[in-house]
């Protein structure tokens, strides 16, 4: 769907996965199914990142170690990934899909804030870092962590995604100034 919903035929899809028409019918119905379904497919990844994250960073004992690895893993995943043309063919559909939109918006990014929100929470609470407003908390990490890139990756569609070296770099230096604002006072 490289070329949004309504510039992509079935016929396209087919083409695309070198399966027949028929087939792109058999499993996903239509055009609008197989939409659903891709999207779908991100939701999974989102719930799982959320998830690996609830569990991984709220429990740290090597806070600054955990905050880098989840770091790397959401910009990798987000900036990195499949992610960007998913999102900008989400967002140029959302006046004809709204609902999908809302539902992909509240499940994977809304999720993942929520729940790095809930683990800064619970390390504030532990001492091991100083947050008086845990979802600004959230938003300042994600937004050092990937910001620019991300913008970049949206809206520069002829441009090569950045190399992973690059992702890492700009993640890692987001943790740092993320732990300037908010590490634990000596």
């Amino acid at each position: 769907m490289r070329h949004g919903y309504l510039g992509t035929s079935v016929d396209d899809v087919a083409a695309e996965a070198r399966v027949s028409k028929r087939t792109i019918y058999n499993l996903f119905g239509g055009k609008e199914e197989l939409f659903r379904a891709i999207l779908a497919e991100a939701l999974i990844t989102a719930e799982r990142f959320a998830s690996d994250t609830a569990s991984s960073l709220a429990e740290a004992d090597d806070v600054p170690a955990e905050l880098r690895a989840t770091a790397v893993r959401l910009a990798r995943s987000v900036v990195g990934g499949r992610i960007v043309p998913l999102r900008r063919l989400l967002i140029a559909e959302a006046t004809r899909f709204p609902e999908l939109a809302a539902d992909y918006y509240s499940r994977a990014p809304g999720r993942v804030m929520a729940t790095l929100a809930e683990a800064l929470r619970h390390l504030d609470e532990r001492g091991a870092l100083r947050v008086d407003d845990a979802e600004l908390a959230a938003e300042h990490f994600a937004f050092l962590v990937m910001g620019a890139q991300l913008d970049r990756a949206l809206f520069t569609i002829d441009q090569e995604p950045p190399a992973i070296t690059e992702i890492d770099d700009r993640a890692l230096r987001g943790v740092e100034t993320f732990l300037r604002a908010y590490g634990p006072t000596g």
